[in-house]
């Protein structure tokens, strides 16, 4: 199981997960788990756990093809 710490931290970020998704399952995951979470003693299942894992490594590891690459301006 995890540590309150983490849930908390994966939590911070579902809202986020919800907006950058391109899945829709995985925004309406994230917006559920959220709403979830106000619940008093809410605790994620162990399936729910590793899904918000993967999706918040996944907000963080997702490159994006929009032409980030640093370009040197010389003087």
């Amino acid at each position: 199981m995890a540590s309150a710490a983490e849930i908390e931290r994966l939590l911070f970020f579902m809202p986020s997960v919800a907006l950058h998704a391109e899945k829709t399952w995985a925004k309406d995951f994230a917006l559920s788990v959220s709403k979830q979470s106000r619940r008093k003693n809410w605790k994620p299942s162990q399936k729910q756990l590793s899904v918000m894992r993967g999706l918040v490594s996944d907000l963080f590891t997702h490159s994006s093809d929009d032409g980030g690459d640093l370009e040197l301006i010389e003087s």
